[in-house]
C-alpha cells in the first residue's frame, strides 16, 4: 500500500503531461487560427476570381 501512496505522489508531482498537454493547445489553437484565415481568404480570392470573369473587357 506504502508503494501506491509513492507512485501516485511521484505522478502528481510529474508535470512532462502538463506540458505536453499545452503544446498540443497551443497547436490545435494554430490550426483553428490557420483554418479560418484560409478559409476567409479563399471566400474573398473567390469573390474577385468570380468579379474578373463576369467583367466585360
Amino acid at each position: 500500500m506504502l508503494d501506491l501512496i509513492r507512485l501516485v505522489n511521484a505522478l502528481h508531482k510529474d508535470r512532462r503531461g502538463v506540458t505536453a498537454l499545452e503544446y498540443g493547445l497551443i497547436a490545435g489553437s494554430i490550426a483553428l487560427v490557420i483554418t479560418g484565415a484560409v478559409h476567409t481568404l479563399g471566400t474573398t480570392i473567390n469573390g474577385v476570381f468570380i468579379d474578373i470573369s463576369g467583367a466585360n473587357w
